[in-house]
Parts: C-alpha cells; structure tokens; sequence
C-alpha cells in the first residue's frame, strides 16, 4: 500500500488593512480636527467646569475643597442676588428676543425683493453685526449720556426731556435692550430674507387669484412656511440674550444699583473680581442648563404646534 503524503498549504492570511478599515481609518481622519476641536474647547472645559462647580477653589490662594453641592445650594437657597440676577436675565431676554426678530422680520419683508436701494438698506441694517461690540457699545455710551448727550438733545428739539439713559435703573435696562437689538438685528433680518426668498412664488399667486390680500397671505401662507427659519432664530437670539456681556460690561458695568447686572456678566463678576472660581463655574451650569431648558421647550413648542 503506497502512502499519501499530505502537502500542507495554508491558505493566505488576509491583510489587516482592508478596504473597509482603511475607509473607516481615512473618515476618522477626516473628521479628526473637528473632533479634537471639540474635544479640546467643548467637552474638556465642560468638565472642568462641573469639578470647579462641586469645589471651592479661590484664584489668589489657588486651594481647591470638594464641597459638593454647596455652590449650588448658596445660589438657589441662600443668595438673595442670584435671583435678582435671574430676574434681570428674564427680562432682558423677554425684550430683547420679540423685539429684535419682529423688528427683524418686518426689514426682510421690506427688503427681500430686488428694487432700487436695497442693496443699500440691507448693508446698512447688517453693518453693525460686523461692526466692533466695544466699538458699537462705547458710541452708544456717549450718546446716551444725560443732558450732554445726543439722544437727549435731539429730544429735547421737539420738547422731551428725556431721562438718564445709563444712570437710571428700569431706562438702562432698557438702553441696552435697545442697543442690542439695533446691533444684532440685521443677522436674524439676514436669515429671514433667505427664508422668505426660499418660499416658491407660486404659492403666494394662487393665494392673489382666490382673492387674498396681503395680510391673509403673509398670516394663512407666508408665516406658517417660516416656521422653521422662526425657531431657529428663536433659539440662537434666547441663547445669545442671556450669554450678552460686552454691552453691559461696557455701557452700565452692571449698574446703576445692579439694575442691569445679568447671569452672564454676574458670573465674570465672580470669577474675575471676586476670585471664586468655584461658584462661578456653579453660576455657569446653571446658566448651561436655563438655556437648555429653554431651547428644548421652544423646540418642543414647535413641534406640538406642527402636529
């Protein structure tokens, strides 16, 4: 009986780097520096925030404590500043927010169509959106001075005596409402007139043909296709409204009698005048989560109305 000799050969190993893992290897590459990027300026600061929140820690003698809760508590509970911090956050925001997107939305539906000067007007209204903050602010700050002011002058031509715009409390909140709003309303005008010009014509001509004027189209066909440029126009001017900071940093300081003192500008206060980094970062989730809140509501808002 003759013998079969068994010639082994091994089948040949696949590589490791096959096309699927050298696409994956190439889409994390890809996507590497937005990652990093948020890795870095998001998710770390977030963190450290959180420990700094559940720590005291001063910036001068530079010791920090685990304390738990205990920011959170002298803040909620025991500080009766951050509520009134809050409630001037409130109203900055309940002002500012319906004023600049109607403001906003009453320029796209002026400008949204070609015509003789609106190129101009749409630079103009948008110019002070690139416009310097500290520049725009510090104007604004001698224009709105007392008697020697020129706002008041021009008042008093026509027989107003108008008040002390950055000395009284319930006008300096309402000075730098007023100053935002002019500041910022061009971008949300902006984002409007995408919008509207994004809206096919033809809806508005059949609603022309069943007889509808110009105030049922806008209400019955217009408002209810930007729905969804308004929420997102909503949300960013809400979150935008409560992190402001160089208005009144640069026009009141928080002032007159804390009459403009918001979160945003509070908290800087804490970190930076008064070293207590600990609270401030506790300040700071707070503020993180109030505009959570507020944006998920809106968005929720939005989509109960849709369906």
């Amino acid at each position: 009986m003759t013998g079969h000799v068994r010639t082994g050969t091994t089948a040949p190993r696949a590589p490791w780097l096959t096309l699927r893992r050298r696409e994956m290897f190439e889409g994390w590459l890809f996507v590497s520096p937005t990652l990093i990027g948020f890795l870095i300026f998001f998710l770390g600061p977030l963190i450290a925030i959180v420990i700094y929140s559940l720590s005291e820690w001063n910036l001068l003698s530079q010791q920090m404590t685990y304390i738990g809760t205990a920011n959170y508590q002298d803040a909620l509970t025991q500080n009766p500043d951050f509520w009134h911090v809050i409630r001037n956050s409130v109203i900055f925001a309940a002002g500012l927010v319906p004023l600049n997107m109607t403001l906003a939305l009453a320029l796209a539906l002026a400008l949204c169509r070609p015509g003789r000067g609106v190129v101009f007007f749409r630079t103009a209204f948008f110019a002070p959106v690139v416009t310097s903050a500290v520049a725009w602010a510090i104007v604004w700050k001698f224009l709105l001075q007392g008697e020697a002011g020129a706002v008041n002058q021009m008042l008093a031509t026509v027989g107003i005596n108008g008040p002390n715009w950055l000395r009284e409390p319930d006008w300096a909140m309402v000075a730098v409402i007023a100053t935002r709003v002019l500041k910022m309303v061009g971008l949300n005008m902006i984002l409007y007139i995408a919008a509207l010009q994004s809206i096919p014509r033809d809806y508005e001509d059949a609603a022309r043909l069943e007889g509808a004027g110009n105030w049922q189209i806008f209400r019955m066909v217009t408002w209810p296709l930007l729905a969804p440029s308004t929420l997102i126009i909503m949300v960013i001017t809400t979150i935008g409204s409560f992190k402001v900071f160089d208005h009144i940093y640069l026009m009141t300081g928080g002032g007159p009698e804390n009459g403009t003192l918001v979160l945003a500008f509070y908290i800087y206060e804490q970190a930076f005048e008064f070293f207590n980094v600990g609270y401030a970062s506790a300040l700071a989730m707070i503020m993180f989560a109030i505009v959570l809140v507020l944006a998920l509501v809106q968005i929720m808002l939005r989509q109960k109305g849709s369906a």
